[in-house]
């Protein structure tokens, strides 16, 4: 038995019975569209190593790699209702794979829903292609005792966890569809907001009254205009037995109208099944010291090799290659959220006064990405940009960088900034949300904390931490404790598989104790 899984056990978080099933719209290394799906992949991982038989529910697109991945059907002729008289039924099978991690992972098959799609999102049946995952999987095991694979007949989870808006109302079927179904009887579920800005295909923040979901009303049909206009992030907070978020202080700031896009009053409400449980870090995959994709390993003890990393980033850039002027990084997508408009401005005045040299990976709103190369027009020695997604130029950025910016108007979690102090790059973050969780600012007096912390969201507040950050840089014996200091923090996932044990066995309580109509709120 591994050794957390004893310690675990021993404090009575893991039952010897404790079966998952963790649904989600991607899952790495199958789908990877943004940090979401590593999270999946990570918890799913750290809760297997304590025990847990936890396994991933997920739609198979059709660019899953089969060749690398070797599937096996499990359930064939799998008939999702759709609550439509015309179409009554959608044929599914699921297939199955498991990686060395010990993880299975059940997809979804279905040729048209799924399969011809080239994208993860981005189509407008995206409500449809959700509500025939969150059923699929309560059908999964309504009829799993049906399966063609022994392992799978024996598998009877406890809890269904959740995970945003495109599986919020998997809740909702589970207790107003299959309330009387025995098969399903005393599975209790968890909703994980990832982010509660995306609520559906439309702004929340600006719903018209006709167009206004209760969460109370009858589930649409899969094929009618109404299921697009219902809120299954709102019907996962209402239906689910318990509520987190990806960290703790961003599941106080959505209580709040500033951080709760409308649905602030709905979650006061329920605030006694919230709770917040702060992202983890994959640390056998994230390491300095033996991660290939970066020019030179090194670690908390070798900090001298990792000047070979940032020369190699210069060079990747077409920048000078100068291993004492300050080398500032921003990983991301580009977008109002990550406080792109801030980087933007002070960089420009950083440049001019220090000197500094500025890279950037991450592709996203147009707008933003004409106006970064406006800034490299004007300064073309001393910015680099690569305004497109890629999943492995930022391992070298967290390598060679000597700050991470990450200046978010909100932060769920965030996992650039753990990301960032694994590999010694000390990040410059706005206090919110899971920034504020993970990174301490520093204190010259008592040479403690991880990086360079602001409050307000402006040009001033940010810019002054920027000046700090770059005037501390050049005092070498200093920076090199605050980089040890980032490097020492342990963000893996131990820790928070640990507190999701927990908030597991909470929501199971909870779902033995409740009445299901009672738990529904009034709002």
């Amino acid at each position: 038995m591994d050794k957390n899984a004893f310690f675990l056990k021993k404090e009575g978080l893991v039952k010897d019975s404790l079966q998952v099933l963790v649904v989600a719209a991607e899952a790495s290394p199958y789908a990877n569209v943004g940090g979401f799906s590593r999270v999946v992949e990570a918890l799913s991982k750290a809760l297997v190593k304590t025990g847990c038989d936890v396994r991933v529910f997920t739609p198979k697109f059709g660019f899953l790699d089969e060749g690398k991945f070797k599937t096996k059907m499990v359930l064939e002729g799998l008939q999702v209702p759709t609550g439509d008289e015309n179409t009554p039924y959608l044929i599914c099978n699921v297939k199955s794979h498991k990686l060395p991690s010990g993880v299975t992972t059940y997809f979804l098959e279905n040729m048209e829903y799924y399969e011809k799609r080239a994208n993860v999102y981005g189509y407008s049946d995206d409500p449809t292609r959700w509500a025939l995952l969150s059923r699929g999987a309560l059908e999964f095991l309504k009829n799993i005792s049906k399966s063609l694979d022994k392992e799978t007949q024996a598998f009877k989870p406890k809890l269904i966890h959740c995970n945003d808006w495109h599986t919020g109302i998997l809740a909702n079927y589970l207790k107003e569809e299959y309330d009387d179904s025995s098969e399903l009887e005393g599975i209790s579920t968890l909703f994980t907001i990832h982010n509660l800005r995306f609520q559906g295909l439309f702004d929340p923040r600006n719903i018209s009254e006709l167009d206004f979901d209760d969460g109370k009303s009858q589930i649409a049909p899969f094929f009618s205009d109404e299921l697009s206009h219902q809120n299954f992030m709102k019907r996962g907070i209402i239906y689910s037995d318990a509520v987190n978020t990806v960290s703790q202080t961003y599941s106080r700031e959505i209580l709040t109208p500033d951080f709760g896009e409308g649905l602030d009053r709905l979650l006061v409400e329920v605030r006694g099944k919230l709770y917040g449980v702060l992202n983890g870090l994959d640390t056998d995959s994230f390491n300095p010291e033996t991660d290939k994709l970066i020019e030179r390993n090194f670690s908390i003890n070798s900090l001298d090799n990792r000047v070979f990393n940032k020369v190699s980033l210069q060079k990747e850039f077409g920048l000078k290659e100068l291993e004492n002027k300050p080398l500032l990084g921003f990983v991301g997508r580009l977008d109002q959220q990550k406080g792109v408009d801030l980087v933007i401005t002070c960089i420009h005045y950083l440049i001019k006064e220090f000197g500094v040299q500025f890279v950037q990976v991450g592709g996203g709103d147009t707008d933003t990405v004409q106006k970064l190369k406006e800034l490299k027009e004007r300064f073309p020695d001393n910015v680099g940009l690569h305004p497109l997604p890629n999943f492995t130029l930022p391992r070298l950025f967290f390598a060679g960088c000597d700050i991470i910016l990450y200046p978010s108007r909100f932060e769920p979690c965030g996992i650039v900034q753990l990301e960032a102090m694994r590999y010694g790059a000390i990040p410059v973050v706005r206090k919110v949300g899971g920034l504020a969780d993970s990174v301490s600012n520093f204190d010259p007096n008592t040479m403690r904390g991880t990086g360079f912390v602001f409050d307000d969201y402006d040009v001033i507040s940010f810019y002054g931490q920027l000046v700090r950050a770059v005037e501390t840089y050049r005092h070498k014996t200093i920076w090199r404790t605050i980089q040890k200091n980032a490097m020492g923090e342990d963000f893996s996932w131990v820790k928070s598989a640990k507190d999701y044990l927990k908030l597991y066995n909470r929501t199971i309580e909870f779902h033995s104790k409740v009445n299901p109509e009672e738990n529904i709120p009034v709002y």
